[in-house]
């Protein structure tokens, strides 16, 4: 029996980037009309590789700087929540480059919330895996604030349950602006730890 069903949800890639360098001040994706994953993530970006530092996020199980496993290869977000969020901030649109993103999908609602391991698949067959939900960081309100003074500090708790997701690649293959990610999601039922 497989592990992982396929849904009837499917989302349209309307964006890629790639972040190609790490200007703490200024947080910037170059966007893109199709990427390259790789098992290492996206060829070009900073964000690739198979480990990483462990950081703020996992400081409950690691030392900060420990060797891990890069599961945050990948940061994707809906356009539904971007619109969400700035309307949150009071702007009229955020530009997906100023968040560091990796892909903006449309068309799956409560995108943040996806079940960890979920899986979205492309025509060419590549794959990511969800992580689990990404947490608003002061990176992307830095850089917000770069171009819209003022109005950068209301990022974070604008994008609370909104940032999307992060993931790491399970298939490589070509992912391209316009491709439909068919949704995957784990065969189990909900965790109930007092049942």
């Amino acid at each position: 029996m497989p592990a992982l069903k396929p849904t009837d949800y499917v989302a349209e890639v309307i964006w890629l980037g790639v972040v190609a360098n790490m200007d703490r001040k200024e947080l910037l994706a170059d966007a893109r009309e199709a990427v390259e994953l790789r098992f290492d993530g996206i060829a070009g970006s900073v964000h690739g590789g198979a480990t990483r530092e462990s950081c703020s996020r996992v400081k409950s199980q690691y030392p900060k700087g420990t060797a891990i496993r890069n599961e945050r290869q990948l940061s994707i977000i809906s356009e539904e929540e971007l619109i969400q969020i700035a309307a949150k901030m009071g702007v009229e649109k955020i530009d997906p480059a100023r968040l560091g993103a990796s892909m903006v999908i449309r068309g799956i609602a409560d995108f943040s919330h996806l079940p960890p391991s979920s899986r979205l698949q492309a025509p060419s067959g590549a794959t990511v895996t969800v992580d689990m939900q990404n947490r608003p960081c002061q990176f992307p309100a830095k850089s917000i604030e770069h171009v819209a003074p003022g109005q950068g500090k209301g990022f974070k708790s604008a994008a609370e349950g909104r940032r999307g997701v992060t993931a790491w690649v399970a298939r490589e293959g070509r992912v391209a602006v316009g491709d439909k990610l068919r949704l995957h999601i784990p065969d189990q039922r909900g965790w109930m730890p007092e049942a």
